[in-house]
């Protein structure tokens, strides 16, 4: 798993695909456990190095790449055959779940960073598109010598690092409670104050990137298979109603309070030691920015089952498991 700070949608995903156990995080991950899989994510962090930045510590899409790198020379002490490792690695199923940070967290924050003043909402697309891009497949700096390949290349990538089943997530609507800086942000100084505009704009251009970007991966490596898991369609009212609104667990979630289930801070987190709302299954959102149980509850069996042909494409994760 390569993901940010998504985890819970993971370790359901990983039920559904008949997991008996949580997937490990890489920190912890034992000899015992690390064939099963291992959990590489990271809250706040982004495709961009410097994404999340201000929060702290965090291990950026670059670095967790280079932890699985790690993981695979540790992977092939242990089974003692390049080989047959080689080919496990084709088997597993990698959940690329990345990309919220480097907007919320970044371009969003013109007063930290700089990224809305260097870039277009359609030019940020673009750059942050092609570094993804690059991190599945092309290059990224190597500090680990690679197990399997014995021409010792400068970079790796995921595929080049053996992933062959590889679904992508694309990034979720911002919702309206997110304690983002909407007055200000491109190089034009666009003023925006409208939640919706910011989503139409950057949620569309980011996910038409991904998505072209999956087409390009899948017509560029015949041997393996990228999916797009498409939030913005997961979450997004059609007609005033979830897609396939006749399930009632979506149903139900459409009609909960898109609002914290805790007081918030001005960076959006809960405030410690407040009080919570009794059931926190009665609103999609935590604090401003993490879902509740039952939202990711949704987002991941969708994800698994697509219930729309805009969910996932060319499949949904069920389908990709059976590649």
């Amino acid at each position: 798993y390569i993901e940010s700070n998504k985890s819970i949608v993971s370790l359901i995903l990983g039920q559904l695909l008949g997991f008996p156990n949580f997937i490990p995080p890489y920190a912890t991950v034992t000899d015992q456990e690390i064939s099963t899989g291992v959990n590489y994510g990271s809250g706040g962090a982004g495709i961009r190095e410097e994404s999340g930045s201000h929060l702290g510590d965090r291990i950026s899409m670059d670095k967790q790449l280079l932890n699985h790198k790690a993981t695979i020379s540790r992977l092939s002490a242990l089974q003692s055959n390049k080989t047959f490792t080689h080919e496990y690695l084709k088997r597993c199923i990698y959940l690329s779940y990345i990309g919220s940070s480097d907007y919320i967290n970044n371009y969003l924050m013109p007063n930290i960073y700089p990224t809305s003043n260097m870039y277009t909402i359609d030019k940020y697309a673009t750059v942050l598109g092609k570094q993804y891009y690059q991190q599945l497949r092309v290059h990224i700096p190597s500090l680990i010598v690679s197990f399997f390949y014995h021409s010792y290349p400068t970079f790796q990538t995921l595929y080049s690092m053996g992933a062959r089943k590889v679904a992508v997530f694309g990034l979720d609507q911002i919702t309206r409670s997110a304690p983002v800086d909407t007055s200000r942000f491109g190089s034009n100084k666009i003023v925006v104050s409208d939640i919706d505009l910011i989503n139409i704009t950057i949620i569309k251009q980011i996910s038409d990137t991904l998505s072209n970007a999956i087409d390009r991966l899948n017509n560029d490596n015949t041997d393996a298979r990228f999916t797009f898991i498409n939030l913005a369609s997961i979450s997004a009212p059609q007609g005033g109603k979830a897609g396939l609104h006749k399930f009632s667990i979506y149903k139900y979630v459409l009609s909960l309070p898109n609002i914290p289930c805790c007081p918030v801070r001005a960076d959006g987190g809960c405030i410690p030691n407040s009080i919570h709302c009794p059931d926190r299954d009665a609103s999609v959102l935590f604090d401003r920015f993490h879902p509740t149980d039952i939202t990711n509850t949704v987002l991941a069996k969708r994800a698994y089952n697509a219930l729309s042909p805009m969910d996932a494409f060319p499949y949904d994760i069920s389908h990709l498991a059976q590649l």
